[in-house]
C-alpha cells in the first residue's frame, strides 16, 4: 500500500500537489506525538481517510489536465494539418471555393490529421 500510494504521488502533473501530498502523510508523525493513546485508532482512521480524499481529489484533478492537453494537442495537429494542406487542395481543383466546400474539406482534414495516433502515444508521457 505505501508503495502504491508514493507512486502514485510521484505520477501527479502539479509540483504542488505531490508536495501537498507528501505534507499530508508525513503529518501523521506529528498526530503520533500529539494523540493520546485510547483516541489513537480513531485518529489514524481519520489522517487515512483525510490522505485518500485528497489522492482522489488529485487523481480527478490530473485526469482534468490531461484532457484538457489532448484537447490542445488535437487542436495543434488539425491546424497543422489545415495549414499545410487545405488551401493547397482547394487550389488544385482550379473551381470557385465554396464555403461548404472548405468546410468539408478542413472537416475531412480534422478526421485524417492523425490525432488518435499521435495523441493515444503522447498521452502516457504527460
Amino acid at each position: 500500500l505505501v508503495g502504491g500510494i508514493h507512486k502514485t504521488i510521484a505520477s501527479l502533473h502539479l509540483e504542488r500537489w505531490r508536495t501537498d501530498m507528501k505534507d499530508e502523510i508525513n503529518r501523521i508523525h506529528q498526530i503520533l506525538l500529539d494523540t493520546h493513546s485510547f483516541y489513537l485508532t480513531g485518529t489514524i482512521q481519520r489522517w487515512i481517510g483525510s490522505v485518500i480524499h485528497k489522492i482522489e481529489h488529485y487523481k480527478v484533478e490530473h485526469q482534468e489536465v490531461l484532457k484538457e492537453a489532448t484537447t490542445l494537442l488535437e487542436l495543434a495537429l488539425w491546424k497543422a494539418n489545415l495549414d499545410g494542406n487545405v488551401g493547397g487542395i482547394l487550389e488544385q481543383t482550379e473551381v470557385r471555393t465554396t464555403r461548404r466546400q472548405l468546410k468539408r474539406a478542413r472537416k475531412e482534414k480534422c478526421v485524417t490529421s492523425g490525432a488518435s495516433i499521435v495523441i493515444k502515444n503522447v498521452l502516457p508521457f504527460l
